[in-house]
């Protein structure tokens, strides 16, 4: 009698551990997706685009080492006289992103001359991964009502979020291959993203 008092406690047990061990697991799972036909915000599609983006971006710019940052293709592999070296694409992109991704109601001012000071790899990355920060606050901002309205630059804040975004990936693929010359795997091809 003793032997099955302890088995209904025995199986309680079991049981309560694999409830336990289920809802961690469920809590650890990504979110789950909307369903099929539910609206998304503007401010939502672009936050996850530039995600995207900013996850294969970033650290591809970190997998370059330091005394590889000057590093250009040269003429003599092919048509490359005049081509930006690594640092000046995460120069030229970052200072892009102030342009495209800049809050439309403060006034404009050229980065140009903060951007051409940066010489360090740290300095670089740190100064992209701001304009990344810039970008997101931008494309949070982005609502059902002003997404397709003429900012005082000529584009909607939908537009040039959009170009911002396309004009990152073109110095993406410049970017993989310059890694690639330099014998380095991107990071978002070691993952197999």
């Amino acid at each position: 009698m003793h032997t099955h008092s302890l088995m209904p406690r025995r199986l309680l047990g079991c049981c309560l551990l694999a409830a336990a061990s289920a809802l961690a697991m469920a809590q650890n799972a990504a979110p789950a997706k909307p369903a099929v036909g539910t609206p998304v915000t503007p401010a939502q599609v672009y936050e996850k685009v530039l995600s995207t983006i900013e996850n294969e971006f970033v650290p591809a710019a970190e997998a370059m080492p330091e005394d590889k940052f000057d590093f250009a293709p040269s003429p003599s592999m092919g048509e490359y006289k005049g081509v930006r070296t690594f640092a000046a694409q995460l120069k030229h992109v970052t200072e892009a992103n102030d342009y495209y991704f800049h809050d439309p109601s403060k006034p404009m001012t050229d980065p140009r001359a903060a951007i051409e000071k940066l010489k360090t790899k740290a300095e670089i990355v740190q100064a992209l991964k701001d304009s990344f920060a810039t970008a997101h606050a931008y494309v949070d901002a982005i609502t059902p009502e002003n997404a397709f309205l003429t900012t005082p630059g000529g584009m909607t804040r939908a537009g040039a979020a959009s170009q911002g975004m396309a004009h990152m990936m073109d110095h993406y693929g410049q970017m993989v291959e310059y890694l690639r010359m330099n014998g380095i795997i991107p990071p978002a091809s070691r993952t197999g993203m």
